[in-house]
């Protein structure tokens, strides 16, 4: 079983798979560590293999509750969230990383900045 992938829509998964439009758009570092992840995810069978994986995978609070980010280059960040809605939770109210099999790539952003 491996992780199912998705994008939130055709612009972003064309901006993510073709290296020169994300350099263009990320910059050159980010653009390397975004395909980096991207290919962790690939070969993740669920959301707890990023947790020792590069990239210091981590849940998001507040206004992004239920979505994770990765470190790409300076603030920029990969944000996804499980694809299944409700996402599988804990019984604390945290997100089951074991249980997320599928995910949807929302942005390459620097959240910081909001």
């Amino acid at each position: 079983m491996e992780l199912k992938i998705t994008f939130l829509d055709h612009k972003f998964q064309s901006a993510c798979q073709d290296r020169k439009r994300a350099t263009r758009l990320w910059g050159a570092e980010s653009a390397k560590k975004l395909q980096i992840r991207l290919d962790d995810l690939d070969a993740a069978a669920n959301m707890a293999i990023m947790r020792t994986a590069p990239g210091q995978w981590e849940e998001l609070s507040r206004d992004r509750a239920g979505q994770f980010s990765a470190r790409l280059h300076g603030g920029l960040r990969l944000i996804v969230k499980p694809e299944k809605d409700p996402p599988p939770r804990k019984p604390d109210g945290g997100l089951d990383w074991t249980a997320i099999d599928a995910i949807i790539a929302l942005e390459v952003t620097d959240y910081h900045d909001h």
